[in-house]
């Protein structure tokens, strides 16, 4: 029996310290029609929130790693927040900005296996060159 309750003890001790480890990101839509942070570098588990603050803005996901995972659109003005369980790259935009750049990165895991999906993206030229700034940063963090 105290066997049992000391694998119980250390099951609910691992459950406690892995939902402890998880984090929260606040970003947040600037006046500059920018994200307050557009490269995220997080850990499976952690959270990113976008607050509404300024401006006529949401966040709509374009690629992630596995496309039919894509996380919700958000409303316009509305507070959205999203758990990222699976590693890889999450390409999000505004949907009324997308085509002047208004572009963010979520890095989960350091995991860059789905790049090249990130890469062939159809977007507008401003939008491709924010997005090919973005990447080569990220190749900088990372590579």
């Amino acid at each position: 029996m105290k066997t049992l309750s000391g694998i119980l003890y250390f099951f609910v001790l691992f459950l406690i310290s892995k939902n402890t480890s998880a984090e929260t990101v606040q970003i947040e839509f600037t006046k500059f029609d920018t994200y307050s942070i557009e490269i995220a570098y997080i850990n499976g588990g952690d959270t990113i929130e976008w607050s509404p603050n300024i401006g006529e803005h949401n966040v709509e996901f374009l690629i992630a790693p596995q496309a039919d995972l894509l996380p919700n659109k958000s409303k316009i003005n509305e507070f959205h927040s999203v758990t990222f369980d699976i590693p890889g790259i999450y390409l999000y935009g505004c949907t009324p900005h997308l085509n002047l750049g208004m572009l963010g990165l979520v890095i989960v895991d350091k995991n860059l296996e789905n790049i090249a999906d990130i890469e062939k993206i159809d977007l507008s030229p401003v939008a491709s060159s924010v997005l090919n700034h973005l990447l080569k940063e990220v190749s900088l963090n990372l590579m």
